[in-house]
């Protein structure tokens, strides 16, 4: 086993087939289909089933997988920490997704322009999965959305950053009377993403009052901000999200909107993470940040 033969297995996993993987490693077929059969014959498992022209991963493959992704990593990370010279490689970088749309645009752009020999991968998902990921190694860093104390991360070790401060609103049905309290909220659904996001924690907590009120409020799971405004303007539900993605979505008289409260957004990474490409993304994080501590 080699990192080689970890890297066509992965490739192969990601893109569910033998064609595509290697055109992206640049190999023929033959040599993908090879590696990947002298791999299953070491490990002495079948790593795919094959379902017609698709490679799906067995159980065993997605066990290895969790492990190859690993190895790769770290490897990759070595060759960057023994080399120093300049950015180079893969910087992954895991982000909320009302981070991505808002915040990154203008850092990755610049990231980009300034080290193009880095290849980012970028990925989404709640603070909750992206920390998970941070431990597995599977990603290099993470933005993240922490309240005050730290009790959210749990027994995560993090290296943190503070790099912005996010204004949550709870959006309204238009037309909604104003409100002072949960109570007074006539829709009783809140849309919100999966567990693990950070803002649908603090909005059940407001909702409930701290669990000290016996609200009756359902949670309607969707996938994107858009959909949370959409559901809040058909009058169906609440949400809170950023004020900087309300902003994006341009709308805002379809909708009625009640400040909250702040939540910072802090850069998050390993404990002693620390490749040129890290930080490089660090310091342009840092000069378009809007974070600033209170006195």
């Amino acid at each position: 086993m080699d990192i080689a033969s970890l890297a066509v297995f992965r490739t192969v996993a990601r893109e569910q087939g033998i064609t595509r993987a290697a055109e992206l490693l640049g190999r023929v077929p033959s040599n993908v289909t090879t590696r990947i059969q002298q791999l299953e014959t070491e490990i002495g498992v079948a790593l795919f089933q094959r379902d017609k022209k698709r490679m799906i991963l067995t159980g065993e493959g997605l066990t290895f997988l969790d492990y190859a992704e690993r190895i790769l990593n770290l490897a990759d990370e070595a060759r960057q920490l023994v080399n120093p010279a300049a950015p180079v490689g893969t910087l992954r970088v895991g982000s909320m997704e009302s981070t991505v749309a808002s915040r990154l645009p203008v850092p990755l752009a610049t990231f980009n322009k300034n080290w193009p020999q880095v290849t980012i991968e970028l990925s989404t998902a709640p603070t909750r999965q992206l920390i998970t990921a941070l431990q597995a190694h599977h990603i290099d860093c993470a933005l993240i959305a922490v309240p005050s104390g730290e009790w959210w991360l749990g027994q995560a070790e993090l290296d943190k950053v503070p790099v912005f401060r996010e204004e949550l609103v709870l959006l309204l049905p238009p037309g909604h009377p104003d409100i002072e309290h949960a109570t007074d909220i006539e829709p009783k659904a809140l849309a919100a993403f999966a567990p693990g996001c950070t803002y649908r924690m603090l909005a059940e907590e407001w909702l409930t009052q701290f669990g000290s009120r016996k609200a009756h409020f359902t949670i309607q799971e969707v996938n994107s901000y858009h959909a949370m405004f959409a559901c809040t303007a058909a009058g169906s539900c609440v949400s809170i999200m950023p004020r900087s993605v309300v902003n994006l979505i341009n709308h805002l008289g379809d909708v009625k909107q009640h400040p909250l409260t702040t939540v910072d957004t802090y850069l998050a990474s390993r404990p002693g993470f620390s490749t040129p490409a890290f930080i490089e993304f660090q310091k342009i994080l840092s000069a378009n940040a809007d974070f600033k501590s209170e006195a």
